[in-house]
């Protein structure tokens, strides 16, 4: 399946020609380049392929998720843990994708791991009774003194996450599941979003230092090589396809050799053999199921912080919905489609928060541009992938893997990675006027605060100090929350100085949205309608009342 030249040998778009069957419309998918479209299927090896390749694709970004959360969560050294939590992210967001892409908004559109969720899930690790503290017990007997270390709990800091994301979600789903999606999205623009998002890549430039600097040679060398595959050979599909994982794979290579020639010392970090015990403990099986680090805790602080990283996670997705849709040969998606996806969304993070990822999930770009790339818009093969990471997940010995990467690459990873994150942030800026000093005010200024005020904070945790210690809590996570504290200084500042919705980008970014525009041969509207209950939902006057539902009837 796969030639010399590295390219996949699917067949060209010039050898098929599949009639578009949606109405007023008598054009061949070939003629613009989708080889499958959104409801049809391609033959189940290609499928099982291309979805493995969508598994593939979601990796970096998934993976990079806990490793992340590791010096927070106190797990850096307990490797056994970390691999698992990794085996538990991958789980859950198989089972999301299949959620969203059965029943959920239907789009053949990924579900991850998501860095909206870091934000507060460092605010609130950062809180004191989290901070990473071993306790020294000395026990005096009838000989002499015995010193021994209690290692931290780190499970009271994931069971106070797990009860955040949980709880915060439960607007997401209300928020969908009641139709409020199109109400909230009056007071959003890209003025908003545009630091809300880029704040989350700017937040972790520590951990992308951190990690890199234990050996800045071969986080440079990946760095270098993501660079490579990514902007110079870009031509080439296979490395279009996957920068991360091959500058990952050579750098852990050359990181062995040098390893192997003795020329790390022993306790160095960019060692490739330190966790090799790892691989020893894991199981070979092992399921991920809810609650298996305990029952989760809930407070009213860290349920305030986290709903900052639903609010992001959730403008994110709306915007990938309708690119998805284009890519993907579909109309663009009907509110009840919207409406399900942002619901099914929140719920699929409940069950993060319940199973204990650290994380919630979120639409991956990363997948939809695969889609772009690979002309295969079909759900089925999106399908095949969420069925690749649920069973990988269970394979303990697979997930242990993932943490014998040394630090030095995962710091090159984050470098790249974080920057994109700014730069897709960034982007939403096109639609704005930028030569308004009305606009270049309002982004200045979120940009500025979202920075100032958590840095200070950081630097003064008791700086609030109100009689209500919840409050105290509450205050801490939210400001200490970058694009918490950007994303509502936009908002407020956006929707509150005189300006016209064309130079504030408001009237571009809806017209894009609503994809009228678009010239690419559309499946029917039908592709949104929900499995095994449309014909029953059609014969109900009631559905056409319920802002999740589609209908068709009279």
């Amino acid at each position: 399946m796969q030639s010399k030249s590295g390219e996949y040998n699917l067949p060209t778009a010039e050898t098929i020609e599949m009639k578009d069957t949606s109405p007023n419309k008598d054009v061949t998918i070939a003629e613009h380049g989708l080889l499958y479209r959104i409801d049809e299927n391609p033959p189940w090896y290609y499928g099982m392929f291309l979805g493995f390749q969508h598994y593939m694709t979601m990796f970096g970004s998934t993976v990079a998720v806990p490793f992340i959360l590791a010096g927070s969560l106190c797990i850096k050294d307990n490797h056994l843990v970390l691999s698992e939590i990794i085996s538990t992210i991958f789980f859950v967001s198989g089972l999301a994708t299949l959620i969203q892409t059965t029943i959920g908004n239907r789009l053949p559109i990924v579900q991850g791991a998501t860095f909206s969720f870091l934000g507060p899930t460092i605010a609130i690790l950062s809180l004191e009774k989290f901070k990473c503290s071993p306790a020294t017990l000395i026990v005096t007997n009838s000989t002499a003194n015995t010193t021994v270390t209690i290692e931290h709990d780190w499970k009271k800091g994931m069971l106070e996450v797990q009860g955040a994301i949980a709880v915060a979600s439960i607007f997401q789903v209300l928020i969908g599941f009641t139709g409020a999606v199109g109400f909230l999205l009056r007071f959003i623009g890209p003025l908003t979003v545009a630091p809300t998002v880029s704040l989350v890549g700017l937040a972790l430039f520590n951990a992308a230092g951190d990690f890199a600097g234990h050996q800045w040679g071969i986080a440079g060398l990946t760095v270098l090589l993501i660079i490579l595959f990514s902007q110079v050979l870009y031509k080439i599909k296979v490395f279009r396809m996957f920068p991360v994982l091959f500058a990952i794979g050579i750098s852990w290579a050359v990181s062995a050799i040098i390893t192997a020639a003795g020329g790390f010392d022993d306790d160095s970090l960019a060692r490739t053999d330190r966790r090799l015990d790892v691989l020893k403990k894991a199981e070979w099986i092992r399921f991920p199921y809810p609650g298996q680090w305990g029952t989760p805790t809930v407070s009213v602080a860290s349920v305030f912080g986290m709903l900052a990283g639903v609010l992001a996670s959730m403008l994110e997705s709306l915007g990938d919905y309708f690119a998805c849709a284009r890519l993907s040969g579909a109309p663009a998606p009907p509110n009840h489609a919207v409406n399900r996806g942002i619901g099914l969304e929140g719920f699929s993070c409940i069950l993060a928060g319940l199973w204990g990822s650290g994380n919630g999930t979120t639409s991956y770009s990363e997948n939809i541009a695969a889609i772009g790339i690979t002309r295969v818009g079909s759900r089925r093969v999106i399908q095949f992938g969420a069925v690749f990471m649920i069973l990988l997940s269970i394979l303990g010995k697979f997930g242990a893997v993932f943490t014998l990467i040394p630090d030095p690459i995962v710091g090159g990873m984050f470098w790249t990675l974080f920057g994109l994150i700014v730069a897709v942030g960034l982007s939403n800026l096109q639609f704005v006027n930028l030569n308004s000093s009305r606009n270049l005010f309002v982004l200045g200024f979120a940009f500025f605060t979202g920075m100032v005020i958590p840095a200070w904070l950081g630097k003064n945790p008791t700086a609030i100090n109100t009689d209500n210690d919840e409050v105290n809590q509450i205050l801490n996570v939210l400001l200490q929350t970058n694009m918490a504290v950007g994303g509502v200084t936009a908002a407020i500042l956006d929707n509150a100085l005189p300006g016209s919705l064309e130079d504030r980008g408001i009237t571009k970014w809806r017209k894009i949205q609503s994809s009228e525009e678009d010239e690419i041969p559309q499946a029917s509207i039908h592709v949104y309608d929900l499995p095994f209950i449309q014909a029953y939902l059609n014969k109900t006057s009631w559905a056409k009342y319920v802002p999740f539902l589609p209908y068709h009837g009279t």
